[in-house]
């Protein structure tokens, strides 16, 4: 019978606890619905990844931060050639590409770019260096056809004489051959 009274108080407490955790949540989610929102024209990211910010319109500008799919910004102007949109960020302008954002809100006014930025190397070429490779092509005479000589073809007559009778050539080389043996044969027994 002890056991029946233990049992309501333990999950009056736990419910208790429970209430209690929860509080801090409920102000979060009050402040969160109470954060302010920009007002006019703004942006809505719609690109999936993490997206570049750049301080100015082209790829060529830094990139001074992130943002992430989802967020809003207030959007002050649009490149004149329509493809970056200038925002405010971070209390500071910054330019966003225009196909991965959502403009609503209004009409963008066409704002000028900031300068280029200079780069810290300048390539140069040296015009002296660069007038001994310049190089004009000598005019010459485009190739010809030449025709090949007529083909010859070898008639052979049936009565031609036969050729002259006489001993091989190759015989010649076989004599030699044989006292070239002779000859080292003598050699090597003369040595002894």
């Amino acid at each position: 019978m002890k056991r029946n009274w233990f049992n309501p108080i333990v999950i009056l407490l736990g419910a208790l606890v429970a209430g209690l955790a929860m509080l801090p949540l409920a102000g979060q989610a009050e402040a969160y619905q109470d954060a302010p929102t920009p007002s006019g024209v703004v942006i809505t990211v719609t690109y999936t990844d993490p997206m570049n910010v750049r301080n100015g319109p082209g790829t060529f500008y830094d990139i001074i931060g992130q943002i992430f799919p989802g967020d809003v910004f207030p959007a002050t102007g649009i490149s004149p050639g329509r493809e970056w949109i200038q925002i405010s960020f971070e209390g500071g302008i910054a330019w966003v590409y225009a196909s991965y954002v959502a403009v609503s809100g209004g009409e963008l006014q066409v704002v000028e770019a900031p300068p280029t930025p200079t780069p810290l190397i300048t390539n140069t070429v040296d015009p002296t260096l660069a007038a001994q490779f310049h190089l004009t092509p000598t005019v010459t005479r485009l190739p010809t056809f030449t025709p090949p000589p007529p083909m010859i073809e070898p008639s052979f007559d049936e009565g031609a004489p036969a050729p002259a009778a006489g001993v091989p050539s190759g015989y010649f080389i076989i004599i030699l051959g044989v006292f070239g043996l002779i000859g080292l044969a003598f050699s090597f027994a003369s040595r002894r």
